[in-house]
């Protein structure tokens, strides 16, 4: 019976020594499953025009009225934008990249505001230093403040516009946009002789915007943001389409120069006056 007594206490012991070696490798691993990375982090979310705007809710910027985006960590535990792909119409570069860069344009037929058929590259972009912004006419947020800036950029290049730095508005809502609408809604803003504005098919105009960076995906998605490029010297510049149009005229007058700096952010936290 002694013996019995004594086999059955040293098996009790037994288990819980088990019982106890395993508890901390459970305890151990319920973190990691609990929080996939390595530890949970509250979202945040920025601006992509506005970089030091954050929230913890999601909402739109105060300053340009764009949708907030979630942030990432990244390994290493540096912070990058979460990005969708460009037919979501998110871009990748959407807020600023202000290096030289050569840009693959197509060269789609369209339409500009007369109705004549233009090639987007070969009679746009070709050999020219130009700014191109995004706009919709039925939009009644940033595209107003967009055509009141060409139109103030197109004053201050005087003479230039036309013939030294060609504007263009691009439509990211084709299917509404017809010719006779562009032309209507840039009169609005005095649109002269340089300043282009081109519609065409959906397809075409996706493929433009894709290639240019743009959105796609709901007119009302795309950003404030003026592309500015010399295509002679392969220089190209993406700036805050509501900046002040001496900032503009600066970036294209180092863009026809082949001097854009990559270290000039100094567009990206202009607001519009």
């Amino acid at each position: 019976m002694r013996n019995r007594h004594y086999r059955t206490v040293a098996a009790l012991a037994f288990v819980l020594t088990l019982s106890a070696a395993a508890a901390p490798a459970t305890r151990a691993q319920a973190p990691a499953a609990a929080w996939p990375g390595g530890g949970a982090k509250a979202v945040v979310y920025t601006c992509p025009m506005h970089p030091e705007v954050k929230s913890k809710k999601k909402g739109s910027c105060p300053k340009c009225k764009m949708d907030l985006r979630p942030e990432a960590a990244a390994p290493g535990g540096a912070k990058t934008e979460a990005v969708a792909a460009p037919d979501s119409a998110k871009t990748a570069d959407a807020h600023a990249s202000h290096g030289p860069a050569k840009m693959a344009i197509p060269d789609v037929e369209l339409l500009d505001q007369d109705g004549r058929k233009v090639r987007f590259y070969s009679d746009l972009v070709k050999g020219k230093t130009v700014a191109v912004n995004f706009i919709f006419t039925t939009c009644t947020t940033i595209c107003p403040p967009l055509g009141a800036t060409f139109a103030r950029l197109q004053r201050e290049l005087g003479a230039r516009a036309g013939r030294d730095v060609r504007l263009i508005s691009v439509s990211v809502d084709p299917a509404t946009d017809t010719p006779e609408r562009l032309k209507a809604w840039g009169a609005k803003f005095h649109a002269a002789e340089g300043w282009t504005l081109v519609t065409g098919p959906k397809p075409q105009v996706d493929e433009l915007l894709r290639a240019l960076g743009a959105a796609t995906g709901s007119p009302a998605d795309h950003t404030p943001t003026v592309l500015i490029g010399n295509d002679a010297a392969g220089q190209w510049t993406r700036a805050y389409g509501l900046a002040r149009p001496s900032v503009l005229v600066g970036l294209i007058d180092d863009a026809a120069a082949g001097r854009l700096d990559p270290a000039n952010n100094s567009n990206s936290r202009e607001s519009a006056r």
